[in-house]
């Protein structure tokens, strides 16, 4: 090991081994408002019209296959909005990639259904809006407690659909009733975050601490602990300059006052790791 004190060092330390672990890690989006629809409602359109969020778009079924996230400005306020890939029924047992889609529900603030009139659907809006609240709830009671706009997308297609009069009538082509559903959504955004608990937190994980222990084992101390360990793993130790770095550094860790607040005496065995050496008091 070189440094500005060893230039050209007669010792060098040995490796370790790595730790192997298998960890399942499922990535959850965090938005403010979430579009929920089936697939081809045009939630990508809508994203991309009020976003620089740049969705794949076109006129078949799931074109949206992983969530987009996308920021939207509207007059002093903004808030994140997600494009989940499009829901099915049965979504909530899995069916489609339900499960896959769903999870990124959870942690929007708001939802918003979008519901399309147009011929690419087979159910009416009515119906869809059945299947997909239906679906939310027995994915996540919670989620049906969750405040929820309702918007019937492709009014530039259809005009004169039929629309209950709370629903949001919009067209993310032509621009018609998007800003004040984007309104909405902000209004619905801010009475969420003054009334919402602080989210979830994350767990830190660090590497194993310092530290080590001292026992007596068969005749000899025992030390153990992984810095201790690293102390003394050099290639070499019959080295006399690995030697003293070695023994520079078990002092430092505190290895010897902890040896004789123990009871060693000058010339008892301590071992490390696979190492044996004897003790010297002073």
């Amino acid at each position: 090991m070189a440094d500005s004190a060893h230039r050209y060092p007669t010792y060098c330390e040995q490796g370790e081994y790595g730790q192997e672990q298998w960890l399942e890690l499922e990535l959850k989006l965090v938005a403010d408002a979430a579009l929920v629809g089936f697939p081809n409602a045009g939630k990508s359109t809508l994203i991309a019209a009020v976003s620089a969020a740049k969705p794949k778009v076109a006129d078949y079924p799931f074109t949206t296959l992983q969530p987009n996230l996308g920021v939207v400005s509207i007059d002093d306020r903004e808030f994140v909005l997600a494009d989940v890939p499009g829901l099915i029924e049965g979504a909530s047992e899995g069916k489609g990639l339900g499960h896959e889609f769903l999870r990124h529900v959870e942690r929007a603030r708001v939802l918003v259904v979008l519901l399309d009139p147009s011929s690419l659907q087979s159910d009416p809006i009515d119906r869809q809006l059945e299947v997909l609240v239906g679906e939310l709830e027995q994915y996540s009671p919670d989620l049906a407690e969750r405040p929820r706009l309702i918007a019937v997308s492709k009014m530039d297609l259809l005009p004169g659909a039929d629309v209950e009069n709370d629903w949001f009538r919009i067209s993310a082509i032509s621009g018609e009733g998007v800003p004040a559903l984007l309104h909405a959504i902000a209004d619905e955004v801010d009475k969420a975050r003054e009334i919402a608990e602080d989210r979830e937190g994350y767990i830190l994980h660090r590497p194993l601490g310092g530290g080590f222990t001292v026992h007596r084992e068969s005749g000899m101390w025992v030390i153990e602990g992984r810095e201790a360990e690293r102390a003394v793993a050099f290639h070499d130790l019959t080295i006399p300059e690995a030697a003293d770095v070695a023994a520079r550094r078990l002092r430092r860790l505190g290895v010897d006052d902890a040896l004789r607040a123990a009871g060693a005496q000058s010339g008892d065995d301590v071992r490390i790791g696979e190492i044996v050496f004897q003790f010297e008091a002073d």
